[in-house]
């Protein structure tokens, strides 16, 4: 098996070289600055570390599946976070991170020598890995006329999408997926979309064409509007690694069409490729506290006209969702007028959208894990952690 130097170990040089640098300008600094990894280093959300806690006496083997409970929760955050609505719970199964399953899924696939798997110019480096892995042909293309008139017979049998994109962050409109989709259907192809950042979408309204409220986070390739109603050939994977803090902890899945999930699972079974339970009760409990706090939302009573604003920073942004005032408008602005009980975490957009069902006046605004910071009059992203982002 023929694989590249791993990125990490080819960058070593260049680290201790960087490591030496000195300056006697201060302004210029001195040492490395690394990007080589984007590794979070804020802290894992407490509602995850209480889970990990009540769900640490697990004796029995867990499901490969992951528990159905755990399986809809993934598909009522695709509905409310991702505009994919109606998504089968038999379509979706926890993976241990989504590196694993990138790196293996052409190989699950039955992919095999002479079969193509194409993957975008610039980007991560595992889609080239799992080819290789496989004994497939990796294929680097920004767009179908690449393959030149093809057959089902000649065309690749995966191809690869990644938007938002690692490394270059460009996001794929639903305009640009839906052609891949059709052109990917007329020859028998499968689409794996790789949606790990699709919560930090940091474009502007008009940059997105419709507003946050519409679409929270980036499209995604199970969208109706993608699709055409049928998840036939399509996967979806996405990493709670970077909007939550969880890396350590490699807590992932895939979504899309159920055969193609339950031939995935077949050969997962067998290999014992198993999610620990312990990392799969967050999303789970995650999911119960957005049902009570739902609950909570529709038995009060309109709060007073405005909004306050949001959380700013990282740690006041916890301490907020912690111990804020409740209900919490759309988009992370808290409206004046109740309090929440102490150590309950908050759910900025679930309460928003019940307030406005209910007539309530709750003004828009941006939401904690999506705010910017005015720097030196430019707009810079800040990357926050919120509990609410935990699938």
């Amino acid at each position: 098996m023929s694989l590249p130097d791993f990125p990490r170990d080819s960058l070593a040089p260049a680290k201790e070289r960087a490591r030496a640098f000195s300056s006697a300008d201060e302004a210029k600094g001195a040492g490395i600055v690394d990007l080589s990894v984007g590794t979070p280093v804020d802290a894992t959300p407490e509602v995850v570390r209480d889970a990990l806690r009540e769900a640490s006496d697990a004796p029995g083997y867990p499901q490969t599946w992951g528990t159905p409970d755990l399986r809809e929760g993934i598909a009522e955050w695709f509905a409310r976070r991702r505009g994919a609505p109606g998504l089968d719970p038999d379509g979706i199964m926890p993976t241990i991170g989504s590196k694993e399953l990138v790196a293996r899924l052409p190989t699950l696939l039955g992919l095999r020598a002479g079969d193509v798997v194409a993957f975008p110019r610039v980007a991560y480096p595992t889609y080239d890995v799992g080819a290789r892995i496989a004994g497939a042909t990796p294929f680097a293309a920004d767009a179908t006329t690449a393959f030149g008139p093809t057959t089902p017979s000649s065309a690749p049998k995966l191809l690869w999408l990644n938007t938002p994109s690692n490394p270059t962050g460009k996001v794929l409109g639903v305009e640009h997926p839906a052609k891949v989709v059709a052109w990917a259907r007329a020859r028998g192809v499968i689409v794996a979309s790789d949606e790990c950042y699709a919560e930090l979408d940091w474009r502007s309204e008009e940059e997105r064409g419709q507003t946050y409220a519409d679409l929270p986070t980036t499209p995604s390739i199970l969208d109706p509007r993608v699709t055409g109603g049928s998840t036939e050939g399509l996967l979806a994977v996405y990493s709670t690694s970077k909007q939550s803090n969880l890396a350590g902890y490699r807590a992932a899945f895939v979504a899309g069409d159920p055969t193609l999930v339950r031939q995935l699972l077949e050969v997962r079974k067998h290999a014992g490729m198993i999610v620990p339970p312990a990392r799969a009760a967050g999303a789970a409990r995650g999911r119960a506290r957005r049902r009570a706090r739902r609950r909570a939302a529709r038995a009060l009573p309109c709060a007073a006209r405005g909004a306050a604003p949001g959380a700013r920073g990282l740690r006041h942004a916890h301490r907020r969702l912690r111990s804020g005032p409740l209900p919490v408008g759309h988009r992370g602005r808290a409206v004046p007028g109740h309090r929440r009980p102490a150590g309950r975490p908050g759910h900025p957009r679930g309460a928003g959208r019940l307030l406005r069902r209910r007539g309530c006046p709750a003004r828009a605004g941006r939401a904690v894990g999506e705010r910017r910071a005015h720097r030196g009059g430019r707009r810079t992203p800040v990357l926050l952690t919120h509990t609410r982002r935990s699938a």
